[in-house]
């Protein structure tokens, strides 16, 4: 199902605290409209009243607070922490602070970040560039590219002149190259 709810979009609306999702429709009702979107299928999900947390329901509810916690997209915490490693650690955190949850999602998503290939270089090689030609396309310094390919100069915080000659080259947005 969680696969189904990154694709269908509303992953987006939850997690902007769009209160139709987070406080408008009961559990059943938002997996009905996912199910929806994704298949063009209706489902008759009839809800069940559950009284104990399973290990699903404290997976997505450490899932939920940490995105809100974090300000991260739930596709960017699902490439480093899916789904399926925060149910095998139920077992030991279930019971624990929330706070070392997120301590622990932290050092996962850091970690993930620094191997974890740059925008830039991602975008670069779909369009079968090389750092050189992307340098001459584009009028930024080949150093700058491979900086900023290595983590070692923050694109985040590149001119917009830069930004912008690259996002035309790459054919994308500049939000697309930010980290």
């Amino acid at each position: 199902f969680f696969m189904l709810f990154l694709q269908s979009g509303l992953v987006d609306e939850f997690g902007r605290g769009n209160p139709k999702y987070i406080a408008g429709k009961s559990g059943a009702e938002l997996a009905r409209e996912v199910v929806f979107i994704t298949t063009g299928q209706s489902a008759e999900i009839a809800p069940t009243p559950r009284f104990d947390r399973s290990p699903i329901y404290w997976a997505g509810w450490v899932l939920a607070y940490y995105q809100w916690y974090s300000g991260r997209s739930f596709e960017e915490i699902h490439k480093a922490l899916p789904f399926s490693e925060l149910l095998r650690m139920y077992p030991t955190l279930h019971e624990a602070d929330i706070n070392k949850f997120v301590s622990i999602a932290n050092e996962i998503l850091t970690e993930s970040k620094e191997q974890s290939e740059t925008n830039l270089s991602r975008l670069r090689k779909a369009r079968g560039l090389s750092q050189k030609e992307l340098s001459a396309a584009s009028g930024v310094a080949l150093r700058m590219i491979q900086l900023y390919e290595q983590k070692q100069n923050d694109i985040n915080k590149a001119q917009a002149a830069s930004l912008h000659s690259l996002a035309q080259v790459l054919g994308c947005k500049i939000e697309d190259l930010f980290e």
